[in-house]
């Protein structure tokens, strides 16, 4: 028997990948949404979850950027 799951092929750098395999191990998102750990840069995700990701993924990087409205 096949199954079959429709997602998304994510590439990116070792460190980012093990923010986004750290956020699915923890469930922070409410649900697992890693399907396969390919390599060290791939991963191959649930296609339902990527609205949120990215929205989570563009809090860390405000968190992280300086403001440049306070200089």
């Amino acid at each position: 028997m096949v199954n079959v799951k429709k997602g998304v092929l994510v590439s990116c750098d070792p460190a980012m990948k093990q923010f986004l395999v750290f956020l699915d191990e923890s469930r922070t998102l409410g649900t697992s949404f890693v399907v396969k750990d390919l390599d060290e840069r791939h991963l191959f995700i649930d296609k339902e979850i990527v609205p949120i990701l990215e929205q989570k993924i563009d809090e860390l990087m405000e968190s992280l950027s300086p403001d440049l409205a306070e200089k």
